[in-house]
């Protein structure tokens, strides 16, 4: 049983206000009282650094001020490892640019909502669990906890598919080691990391650590209903978004009349705008003819009056556009800084190129689309008709080999291609090449000018056939023939290359064996196009 209020001083009873109002839930509340009779409370918040932070990290962000008000020392951990252990959710190679966006990203947003960031700092996940202490403690804990509560813990927070990785598994023991390594009193997260936090209580102790107090805000429902997610793009607002996305993205918002429940527009207004007005009114702007504005003290009062349709879905919305405009101004006009504009650039390299845009507008334009194999050739000869052409038969998998004519002599050598390994894209309409039907692709790194290419090196452990797919887009159904008319892979060329560890990528999401993940290589080219 929690210890009465009653039993803290004046002052320790609004630190802990402070520290627990709008929480949906505390776990440990009887330690949260003991901490506070003695000394300043340490909290840490962690944040996977995978895709940007949009407008609902506000909601932790408050919570955060309100603990430093409270003079607690707030640790902020950019959880990088736990970013590329869920599903790679994050290449390697952008890692150290994501952390240092998050961090920038994060103190704009402290510094727009006008808090001291004296008792804040930042910490790298990769600073310390690559340790050998660290380490050592990942294999006790993977000793004693069961499959089942791994798999129970992370079913909220790490993304689930058919066939879950180890990584996923082991997510959930590193954040529960991250309290004790980060010499914290409590660890702050949304309710939908519960279950992350009890698997803490439970084994913690068992491997001679403290259990830690677990502090849980609600969960905020996205603009278009369910969870907010950066992947969803019209279900979040960017932090950078100009007010012309602003108000297209809040117009198109779920927000019927009267509904309270999986409001995204009201939700927002209730965890983000209500608690900055500290104290002044929520005013809603309407003409005379409309009934004049509306003034409200708390966000009970709006709700009513939202239930009972006494306040209309296009007044709110323009109401909550204009106070989002108002609280981003401040940081894009921080990260109008040159530096921090290239940050942003290293951090999502596609979000800044013309070309990415227009490709992923069109909704079908995906890497999943493509049906890319290993494939085998078993005998290669020149074309009768071309110099310039190899015609080769390919093992990818199929009953027969498939024929396929490749521009290579000036290239490779034929000799070279005899019996050797490739990566074939299955799924372009034949066509023929000086009358021989050619019913795929060889892919090829390809750089300067004279032209010299690399033929792409399967992943490791892999056989004719086998599956090659993007990161993160591997659900989905490759289509049987690509339409030529829509252009698909001449939209997703542009953005297939290899990066500086000689891997292929497509828009920095590296291309794997669908199963042991291995990655698809070069012998030597680095930032090369593929084709």
């Amino acid at each position: 049983m929690a210890d009465s209020p009653s039993q803290l001083t004046e002052q320790q009873q609004t630190k802990k206000h402070l520290i627990t109002r709008h929480l949906q839930e505390v776990l440990g509340e009887d330690r949260l009282n003991e901490i506070l009779k003695t000394r300043d409370v340490s909290i840490y918040w962690g944040t996977a650094t995978t895709g940007k932070p949009h407008i609902a990290y506000f909601v932790p962000i408050l919570k955060i001020a309100d603990f430093l008000q409270a003079e607690c020392n707030v640790t902020v951990l950019l959880a990088d490892l736990h970013a590329y252990l869920d599903n790679m959710k994050a290449p390697w190679n952008l890692l150290a640019y994501r952390t240092l966006y998050y961090e920038s990203m994060i103190k704009a947003m402290l510094t727009a909502i006008g808090v001291s960031l004296e008792r804040l700092k930042f910490v790298r996940g990769t600073d310390y669990q690559l340790s050998k202490e660290y380490t050592l403690d990942v294999y006790r804990l993977s000793s004693l906890m069961t499959e089942h509560d791994a798999k129970k813990a992370g079913a909220e927070v790490v993304k689930q598919v058919d066939h879950p990785l180890l990584s996923g598994l082991l997510y959930p023991g590193l954040q529960a080691l991250d309290e004790e390594y980060l010499h914290v009193d409590a660890q702050f997260g949304g309710v939908d990391q519960r279950k992350i936090f009890t698997l803490a209580e439970k084994y913690l102790p068992a491997l001679g650590y403290a259990k830690r107090v677990h502090l849980m805000n609600p969960m905020v429902p996205g603009l278009t209903g369910g969870k907010m997610s950066s992947s969803e793009e019209d279900s979040k607002i960017d932090l950078l978004d100009p007010p012309a996305a602003v108000k297209k993205k809040i117009k198109k918002a779920f927000c019927e009349p009267g509904n309270i429940n999986d409001n995204g527009v009201l939700s927002f207004t209730k965890h983000v705008l209500f608690p900055l007005l500290k104290g002044k009114q929520f005013i809603i702007n309407r003409t005379e003819a409309n009934g004049g504005n509306m003034l409200f003290s708390n966000f009970e009062e709006l709700e009513t009056a939202y239930a009972k349709q006494d306040v209309h879905p296009g007044d709110l919305k323009q109401k909550v556009e204009a106070d989002i405009n108002e609280l981003l101004k401040v940081i894009q006009e921080i990260f109008s800084q040159t530096s921090l504009k290239e940050l942003t650039a290293n951090a999502y390299p596609k979000e800044n190129k013309k070309v990415v845009a227009n490709a992923t507008a069109d909704s079908e334009c995906l890497p999943h689309k493509l049906d890319i194999r290993v494939g085998k050739i078993v005998e290669v000869m020149k074309h009768p008709d071309a110099d310039g052409l190899y015609v080769e038969k390919i093992d990818v998998g199929e009953e027969q080999p498939r024929t396929i004519v490749s521009g290579l002599v000036n290239h490779v050598p034929i000799e070279e291609m005899q019996n050797r390994s490739v990566i074939v894209l299955c799924n372009l309409k034949a066509a023929k090449m000086r009358g021989v039907e050619s019913k795929g692709m060889v892919l090829c790194a390809s750089i300067g000018d004279p032209k010299q290419v690399e033929v792409l090196i399967p992943p490791a452990e892999s056989n004719p056939g086998d599956k090659i797919v993007v990161e993160g887009y591997e659900n989905g159904q490759a289509d049987e023939v690509l339409n030529p008319k829509k252009k698909f892979w001449e939209k997703l060329q542009v953005d297939m290359k290899t990066n500086d560890e000689c891997k292929a990528v497509w828009q920095a999401n590296y291309l794997i064996h669908s199963s042991n993940r291995n990655p698809v290589t070069t012998k030597s080219f680095k930032n090369a196009h593929i084709g």
